[in-house]
């Protein structure tokens, strides 16, 4: 968003004056997120876990390509190259457990960042292209994890291919050819593993390239922010830097400090003890979970247990399991409140909160046995989950009565500013 009272750039001696007329790249970072980009004044630090995810991208991206330089991608060798890394490889045992964890804080993070955006309806207009990106993000996040899951080629890794890769095989005509093709077989063995690992290398950049899209889409309509009132004057935003940059600062020592704490102290936490043993095709695991991040769907997944009319119930997991992300894609369009913040939203409040639990039910049935009470609390779980965005929020936004909104983001901050209200409607003077 261009705002008249954006603080511009000027060079500071001879050599940045001749780079910004060949190569304005100090414009560019002082536009996007330096002194030149003004953002809305009362941000919190859940404005914070934007910039931790990217963080957090870089960081896989780092420990991620120094791994590759070690890893072996073959069926009968890529175990003991992990084990090779842990224990003989300067440092293999931190960047493995880096990667690993780093990935789950990832999504700790994104998660974070999405829920963010429900309780603000950051999907509003006019900022539907940053939620649309962000969803695709968070698809091609998913598609990455998994594939990285099945690189250590443990049993959980082998046994997750399968069974993940099985589920396209429920899709009608075209899912048996299309599963041979993703695994390059009839079973996950060195064509499956070379493909997710090249796939695996490669679509953490691609991300990047998403995340790039994303900013620059946010930077049209500019940052939304708590109150989700749009910027009226001057006296409503600061800038960048350095008022947001040592808030992220801040807000990214809390997480290394967290992160290091289980990098160090309980680097397996997370993990799963069956993928600490080599891939065996002839042993099926008494469990088959995927990694924690991937519960919720994998709870709507195994909610289908019988046939409905000619559809059978493994291809009725697969539809609901994807719906449940794409369903993200129309929250600007069923949510017709014309308030976005959901501090001024007393019901719609109260559906988040319910909304919250009700994902973490699905997280813990997720990880739990395929066994009951467990399946049937997933069929409760996920019908509600599929009510509170198809049918839930459309009839909260058309019957709901809002709370007064602050006319300014400088009155929801210092109370009200009567210089702001003349400027915005020079008629009340």
């Amino acid at each position: 968003m261009s705002f008249p009272w954006a603080n511009e750039y000027k060079p500071a001696n001879g050599l940045t004056q001749w780079l910004d007329e060949k190569l304005p790249l100090p414009r560019f970072v002082y536009n996007a997120v330096g002194a030149g980009y003004p953002v809305p004044r009362n941000l919190n630090y859940m404005w914070n876990f934007g910039v931790l995810a990217g963080f957090c991208l870089v960081l896989q991206i780092v420990t991620g390509v120094i791994l590759a330089m070690h890893y072996a991608a073959n069926a009968g060798v890529a175990f003991d190259s992990v084990e090779h890394i842990m224990r003989d490889v300067n440092w293999g045992w931190m960047l493995r457990y880096a990667h690993a964890n780093g990935a789950s804080a990832f999504f700790v993070v994104v998660y974070l960042h999405i829920f963010r955006g429900f309780f603000y309806s950051s999907y509003k207009a006019p900022r539907e292209m940053i939620w649309l990106l962000g969803v695709v993000i968070f698809l091609l996040m998913m598609a990455t994890a998994f594939m990285g899951y099945v690189l250590p080629w443990g049993q959980m890794s082998f046994w997750g291919a399968k069974v993940i890769t099985g589920l396209f095989g429920a899709i009608p005509v075209v899912g048996e050819p299309l599963q041979v093709w993703l695994l390059g077989g009839y079973a996950p063995d060195n064509a499956a593993l070379n493909r997710f690992f090249s796939l695996h290398f490669l679509l953490p950049f691609v991300i990047a390239g998403v995340i790039i899209l994303h900013i620059w889409a946010l930077h049209i309509p500019g940052s939304s922010n708590p109150t989700g009132v749009e910027v009226k004057t001057e006296s409503d935003t600061v800038p960048f830097h350095p008022y947001y940059t040592a808030k992220d600062g801040f807000g990214l020592g809390i997480f290394l400090l967290i992160y290091c704490a289980v990098l160090f102290f309980a680097p397996n936490m997370l993990g799963h003890p069956d993928n600490y043993i080599p891939a065996n095709p002839l042993s099926t695991p008494a469990h088959i979970v995927p990694e924690w991040y991937f519960w919720p769907f994998y709870a709507i997944l195994r909610a289908f247990t019988s046939d409905f009319f000619f559809i059978p119930a493994k291809l009725m997991g697969v539809l609901a399991m994807f719906s449940a992300i794409l369903v993200w894609f129309f929250l600007p369009w069923l949510d017709t409140s014309p308030v976005r913040s959901g501090h001024y939203r007393p019901l719609f409040r109260k559906f988040f909160w319910l909304l919250l639990i009700d994902v973490a039910v699905l997280g813990y049935c997720g990880g739990a046995p395929a066994a009951e009470p467990f399946v049937m609390i997933s069929q409760i779980a996920s019908m509600y989950y599929f009510l509170h965005f198809l049918v839930i929020l459309p009839l909260v936004s058309s019957i709901e009565k809002p709370e007064p909104l602050p006319f300014s983001i400088t009155e929801a901050v210092l109370g009200k500013d009567e210089s702001a209200v003349l400027n915005a409607n020079p008629a009340a003077a």
